[in-house]
């Protein structure tokens, strides 16, 4: 009789110990969810979207063209081909060819904030929108081309996403606009242990810091100007409390021992006295 009761209330203890390990990893999903509630069309609905400012350190991509080709030249860096060698337009116009890949080197922006443009020399450029420079180049190309006009781009647009996201790291972005959503999917999504209530911003402006939280299951978080990323921002995703929760080895190392323990003894009795 005593065998079976202590029989009973071992398998009762070890049954005990894996309910609470199951429970302790089952919970609601409502925590997951981004951008939870009610939207406010009226108000979410326009997009805030700044065009990027140029800033020191930036790579800009710049090519000029104009009704005079030739004269086009000067101004365009030379095309640097990767691959099997095809020939290129002088024009500076990139060009697909199979098995090639044409790239000017960019112009870089110096901690002056200057770049040397081929054919004019140094332009202050830090702080201007590609709108503001093209004004400036043709302020100084005018007098030199009939009709100029620019393709202006970003070649070091990027950010940085680090902490509870499956592949945390600096992503490069083709385009020029970006915003928190699209960045998490680029990054592999947030892991269940994101705390989504309190994403870290970092970001720089005008030679300073800015420090932002955005809780991503508010909508609200569309209407905000963090909402679309600049270029070299931050993001740090922190983890919640179920992160300490898994990663508190010792609890789970107690638990199995006493787990085993249990199991042990049980087994040890029935050899024992049968």
């Amino acid at each position: 009789m005593r065998r079976t009761s202590f029989l009973k209330n071992s398998l009762f203890a070890i049954a005990a110990l894996w309910i609470m390990l199951t429970m302790s990893s089952c919970g609601s999903t409502k925590g997951l969810i981004l951008m939870q509630g009610k939207f406010d069309t009226a108000k979410l609905s326009p997009i805030h979207a700044t065009e990027p400012i140029i800033r020191k350190g930036d790579i800009l991509s710049i090519i000029v063209y104009s009704d005079n080709p030739e004269a086009t030249k000067i101004y365009n860096q030379s095309l640097i081909t990767t691959g099997n060698p095809t020939p290129i337009a002088s024009t500076g116009v990139a060009q697909a060819v199979s098995g090639s890949s044409p790239s000017a080197g960019g112009y870089q922006v110096d901690g002056q904030g200057n770049i040397v443009f081929q054919g004019l020399g140094k332009i202050y450029v830090e702080g201007l929108t590609k709108a503001a420079l093209k004004d400036t180049l043709d302020a100084r190309l005018l007098p030199y081309l009939q009709h100029p006009y620019y393709s202006i781009r970003f070649l070091n647009y990027k950010f940085t996403m680090m902490g509870e996201v499956s592949h945390p790291g600096q992503i490069s972005v083709p385009g020029e606009r970006i915003n928190i959503l699209e960045a998490i999917a680029l990054s592999g999504d947030l892991t269940p242990y994101a705390n989504r209530d309190s994403v870290f911003f970092i970001r720089e402006n005008n030679n300073k810091r800015e420090f932002a939280w955005l809780n991503l299951t508010k909508p609200e978080i569309m209407g905000s100007p963090y909402f679309y990323l600049q270029q070299n921002d931050i993001i740090i995703v922190e983890p919640n409390k179920k992160k300490s929760v898994a990663n508190d080895v010792v609890t789970v190392r107690n638990v199995t021992l006493a787990a085993t323990i249990v199991s042990t003894l049980a087994i040890v009795y029935s050899i024992f006295h049968k």
